[in-house]
């Protein structure tokens, strides 16, 4: 009785062996970031692509694979450039982001910026904006829109923080 307990056990795990589909699924690639914080602490909702992909490529750039990089030097100034934008990081010698510049020009506006602009200022359409964020190890990132506006003759230049409040 005990042998036929065992094979039957053996034969309900064999079994489902031949259950499964052969097929192999290829997953997207993993990237680890190793400054998470950063990105956590840049992220907005309705930033545009370029924006969110520079992002990333600063918090997943690796400091040692730079030909100048040496353990002796206590930190790295690197620019990421695109054409809309720029930042500048710096990083210390175990790759860790110690600070960015960021300054973005002529994006689409979030719709909470948007709704804060056409709110205030009705009849004016913006001819010209920069986005600019500072962030700060331990810290979270200062974010602000400089925003021109132009209603006829008109000109007039504004600044909003991150959530559309006036500065």
């Amino acid at each position: 009785m005990k042998k036929v307990m065992i094979g039957l056990f053996v034969f309900g795990l064999t079994i489902q062996m031949y259950g499964q589909d052969p097929a192999t699924i290829v997953l997207d690639e993993v990237v680890l970031v190793k400054n998470y914080k950063y990105l956590s602490s840049t992220d907005a909702e309705d930033l545009p692509i370029p924006v969110e992909q520079l992002e990333f490529e600063v918090a997943s750039f690796d400091i040692k694979t730079l030909d100048i990089y040496a353990d002796e030097y206590e930190f790295y100034d690197v620019y990421f450039i695109i054409p809309d934008g720029k930042i500048l990081a710096t990083y210390d010698s175990d790759g860790n982001i110690l600070r960015t510049a960021e300054k973005f020009k002529n994006l689409d506006l979030p719709k909470p910026i948007l709704n804060s602009i056409l709110k205030r200022f009705p009849n004016w359409d913006i001819t010209k904006d920069v986005y600019l964020v500072n962030y700060s190890e331990g810290g979270a990132a200062k974010k602000k829109y400089k925003i021109t506006l132009t209603n006829g003759d008109k000109r007039i230049k504004i600044k909003l923080d991150g959530e559309g409040n006036f500065l």
